[in-house]
């Protein structure tokens, strides 16, 4: 026998599932008829549903049913015909995109404020009063470069980037820079290299998503770049390969990824040891030891080596001759130039061929052209500065890797997938704002940064190249001294 409360709970179930608004089946007598009526609502967006089923989870003390995302992509831009590569983040609450340089060479975060110079230009910058989560440090900011130096103060606020989010990431805001240091699109930088180097001081926020546990699959990042310089029909902006955080991407790369441990005792770059190199069959003597450490840095345009080492290159190309003047430290070769190269890090058999395409970097009169190998001259920096710096001429080559535990730099080979990829004009990809960023705190602590860059170990060799001038010239309307 039920109990009236069964009773009244069977009648209300009856009463909801009845296509009528109104229950029209007998009641007890002196009973009363409950009228059950659909109200019409707005519906729900995706976010409602989302928030409403964690909120069910978080009621009871249930696990949440979304797990963190572990990896992410961010896909980057082609900036004037390999120029430089930039991707997007995204700062403050609300939060608002912003074009920055991904550069693995250096380790600090720095946009442009919204109280500089390039305030009133085309320059979007940063608004510290516009976000209810900016927090200002009251600590000076200073950061030197080949071209020029940027100076502002610390603050700290919440950063996304793809598809992550760190809170209380401690980044540079910029309010007097060198002329021709920044130039839209871009807005600042982004390092991606160790916090040991960082002029701030604050953790880099790629090294605190990958020392945070649970946050990635992996603690890594891989990169592929395109390739337009050699492209007569390239647009001054293209697409520009893509930045996989926390994973790799299979459909980029064939092969397995040779992974070479960055050297005990090296500096806070992505460090690898050059130990052959070849220029059209002809093998070449090379450093060994300190002096064979190479950084590898997504931010330089370039490959910078020993004097001696260009001395050799150059050697085994007909007609090149030394640069003098603004292209001092440079070589002049003729653009009919065709020159097949080779590298081989660490313990590895494996050979890393770059494209003949690459070996020229800008051409310079009708027949002339810049090599893409520079002049590095470290003398005097100690164990502070690498001397390679092995940038983009190179990783357009390649599929790279760059692991954080343990610590190695991984290579392999570009599948055809990645290979169409440049050269073929397309949309460049829009900044994009995660609905449902995966969280993580900033961790560790910040140095009171009050010199430059350079004294804090935190610029690459490149920055003291004789011939880095130059490059201002000829992409002055790029962010021209972030060759890093």
């Amino acid at each position: 026998m039920f109990s009236s409360y069964s009773s009244l709970s069977l009648l209300v179930l009856l009463s909801i599932a009845s296509s009528s608004d109104v229950l029209a089946s007998p009641h007890p007598e002196g009973g009363r008829t409950i009228n059950v009526l659909r109200r019409s609502r707005e519906p729900w967006s995706p976010e409602d549903f989302r928030a409403r089923l964690e909120g069910v989870h978080a009621k009871y003390g249930m696990k949440s049913p979304f797990t963190k995302r572990s990896s992410g992509t961010n896909l980057l831009t082609n900036l004037q015909y390999d120029s430089s590569y930039f991707g997007s983040i995204a700062v403050g609450t609300p939060p608002v995109s912003y074009n920055v340089i991904l550069d693995t060479g250096s380790s600090d975060l720095w946009l442009a404020a919204s109280e500089s110079a390039a305030r009133g230009s085309d320059i979007k910058t940063f608004d510290s009063s516009s976000s209810s989560t900016f927090k200002e440090l009251n600590t000076p900011f200073s950061i030197t470069y080949g071209s020029g130096s940027a100076k502002g103060t610390l603050g700290s606020d919440n950063v996304q980037w793809a598809g992550f989010e760190v809170i209380g990431q401690v980044f540079g805001l910029v309010t007097t820079a060198s002329s021709g240091l920044l130039s839209a699109p871009l807005s600042g930088l982004m390092g991606l290299a160790f916090q040991s180097i960082a002029a701030s001081g604050a953790t880099p926020l790629w090294q605190t998503l990958a020392q945070t546990s649970g946050t990635l699959d992996s603690p890594l990042m891989a990169f592929q770049l395109t390739r337009f310089q050699n492209d007569t029909t390239a647009k001054n902006l293209e697409p520009g390969g893509s930045v996989t955080i926390g994973a790799t991407d299979s459909t980029l790369y064939t092969g397995d990824i040779d992974f070479q441990s960055i050297p005990n005792g090296a500096p806070g770059y992505w460090i690898q040891s050059v130990t052959g190199l070849t220029v059209n069959g002809q093998s070449l003597s090379v450093p060994t030891g300190n002096s064979a450490w190479a950084a590898i840095d997504t931010g330089t345009t370039g490959i910078g080596a020993p004097a001696s080492v260009v001395t050799q290159i150059y050697s085994q190309i007909p007609n090149s001759a030394a640069g003098t003047g603004q292209y001092q430290g440079y070589y002049i070769i003729p653009c009919s130039t065709s020159a097949s190269v080779t590298f081989n890090f660490g313990g590895s058999s494996n050979s890393w061929s770059i494209a003949p395409a690459d070996f020229i970097l800008q051409q310079s009169s009708a027949t002339e052209c810049i090599g893409a190998f520079f002049e590095v001259d470290n003398s005097g920096a100690g164990n502070l500065t690498p001397s390679w710096i092995v940038g983009d001429s190179f990783l357009k080559n390649v599929y790279s890797v760059f692991r954080q535990d343990p610590a190695a730099v991984g290579f392999a080979n570009l599948s055809a997938k990645a290979n169409a990829m440049s050269g073929t004009d397309g949309t460049v990809p829009s900044p994009t704002i995660a609905s449902f960023p995966s969280t993580v705190t900033a961790t560790g602590s910040v140095v009171v940064a009050t010199g430059t860059a350079n004294s804090n170990g935190g610029i690459s060799a490149f920055a003291r190249s004789a011939g880095f001038g130059w490059i201002l010239c000829i992409v002055a309307s790029v962010f021209a001294g972030l060759f890093l």
